[in-house]
């Protein structure tokens, strides 16, 4: 079955000139263009390919992959808005098309926007939406506390910033244990922080419990290697200075740093820390 949108491996029925001919569903052949052909693609060939609608709505091939297929969460930016709607560069010739009815606000050209990409149920077209929460599960999804997760960072608010959590729910990572910038559209590793009786999710960047300041006191060894050994810093240093130097709050500094003293691998001297020399 060939599923638009997505990559399918299909197998080359005819070579011509100008495109390659590729086995779809119930005898409908799917042209590869020449220009997306592979130079030693012959019949009998399986190749990997992305299908999806050209201007005339028939089923097209191509070897280049899109920014995000259907079912995925991206930023894109938009190239153009007209009288249908809002069009997206999301990485082939024929842009994606945004129509009004699936904007949250108004889609302005040049700015980017995170959408959910899907197939329209009555015209089988590949198109976007800025809805994002109707696309995301309502459902009790089991997350496990300290469970590590895929982030895509999708809003920011007066609490911090809402992610989605592998492509599925919303999760909250909160601007007050933030101890790096971070953007719009960003994809980054995150760890299950807390499951609410809601079934809201908070979220973190580091780990928790000692695997957490085994992490942290890594960061520091390795800062004190980058400087030949010596830091000055200590636990009276600033947050601010802690935060620009680890990526990491003073609490947790301090914890990795005691951690660090009490294997006897970092000396604390008056106003800085050393690493002890094998």
């Amino acid at each position: 079955m060939v599923n638009i949108g997505e990559v399918n491996k299909l197998r080359v029925l005819r070579v011509k000139e100008f495109g390659a001919f590729l086995e779809g569903d119930k005898d409908l052949d799917i042209l590869l263009p020449q220009s997306h052909m592979p130079e030693d693609i012959k019949e009998n060939d399986f190749i990997d390919v992305f299908i999806y609608l050209d201007s005339d709505d028939k089923l097209l091939a191509t070897t280049k992959t899109p920014y995000a297929k259907v079912g995925e969460f991206a930023l894109l930016k938009v190239v153009e808005v007209n009288n249908f709607g809002a069009f997206l560069d999301w990485g082939l010739k024929k842009d994606l098309m945004v129509p009004f009815r699936e904007q949250r606000c108004k889609l302005e050209e040049g700015k980017s926007y995170i959408v959910y990409i899907y197939v329209d149920e009555h015209t089988k077209r590949i198109a976007a939406s800025t809805k994002l929460d109707k696309f995301l599960s309502n459902q009790r999804i089991v997350f496990t506390e300290g469970e590590e997760v895929e982030l895509l960072i999708a809003e920011q608010t007066e609490l911090g910033y809402k992610a989605i959590i592998n492509n599925t729910k919303w999760g909250m990572l909160y601007q007050n244990e933030l101890f790096r910038d971070l953007k719009i559209g960003e994809r980054t590793t995150g760890f299950i922080k807390k499951v609410r009786l809601d079934n809201k999710i908070d979220l973190s960047l580091q780990k928790g419990g000692y695997d957490q300041i085994s992490d942290f006191s890594q960061i520091i060894l390795q800062k004190l290697e980058e400087n030949n050994g010596i830091l000055k810093v200590t636990d009276k240093s600033s947050p601010e200075l802690i935060k620009d130097l680890f990526n990491m709050s003073k609490k947790n500094y301090k914890k990795a740093v005691g951690s660090l003293y009490k294997q006897k691998l970092i000396l604390l001297e008056e106003d800085h820390i050393k690493l002890v020399k094998e």
